[in-house]
């Protein structure tokens, strides 16, 4: 197996999160969402960016069955929605944003966002390195899909995830603020697989969970179980 990308070299940076706009409200507007409401539909203009204040956020995809699969789980602070600066006016998401708990969100017109970043250097730097970590998350998802076996394709996918941006990279025991049924369509699995599997992991102390008690990860043993070189 290949290894993981190690961004050690640009551990200087940060994403830009919501803390880099303007603290007296004047760049976008925040909305409330319930449980469960979306934040945006496939049909929706891909015309404003997104920044999550609280809450917990899924940009979700279907299939032409109507199989939901998700694609990423915002955390707090962190930018969703982001497509494309030079997109057409008729431009559409083409997937749903689902709030997974009641959420604070801090919604931006890109004209806005665009001429905030001409006049701010280390939000544009920030955001800069936010899409270098996304195209790097993207590509291990597609490596993790492209297991054959359960095992395999769980495991990537759990390791990706615990070893995301803003992971301490000398913590081995990783808390996932993650369901099972979220984990199943992040790893294109169905529910009950993923419960199995996730047993056959807790067996071997790669993973623990408890009823009502997040998930927790050991990267290390993990990636060591499914033969996974370590970043040098």
């Amino acid at each position: 197996m290949p290894p993981l990308p190690d961004h050690r070299s640009c551990q200087a940076l940060t994403g830009i999160t919501v803390l880099h706009l303007p603290r007296d409200g004047s760049l976008g507007r925040v909305r409330r969402y319930r449980k469960g409401s979306e934040i945006w539909q496939p049909a929706d203009p891909a015309d404003r960016v997104f920044f999550l204040e609280l809450g917990q956020v899924a940009i979700i995809a279907c299939d032409a069955e109507g199989r939901e699969f998700t694609m990423l789980v915002v955390s707090p602070g962190d930018p969703f929605g982001e497509l494309c600066f030079c997109s057409v006016t008729d431009s559409r998401r083409h997937s749903f944003s689902r709030a997974l708990a009641d959420s604070s969100v801090v919604e931006i017109h890109f004209e806005d966002l665009y001429r905030f970043l001409q006049t701010n250097l280390p939000a544009l730097v920030s955001l800069t390195y936010t899409f270098c970590v996304r195209l790097s998350a993207a590509e291990e998802r597609v490596d993790a899909l492209m297991q054959r076996g359960a095992e395999g394709r769980l495991g990537r996918v759990l390791i990706s995830l615990a070893t995301g941006r803003g992971a301490d990279p000398n913590t081995t025991q990783v808390v996932l603020g993650i369901k099972h049924n979220e984990l199943a369509q992040m790893a294109g699995m169905n529910r009950s697989h993923v419960t199995v599997t996730l047993g056959k992991f807790r067996s071997q102390g790669l993973v623990d969970y408890q009823r009502g008690r997040p998930l927790t990860v050991n990267t290390q043993k993990l990636m060591a179980y499914l033969q996974i070189d370590f970043p040098r």
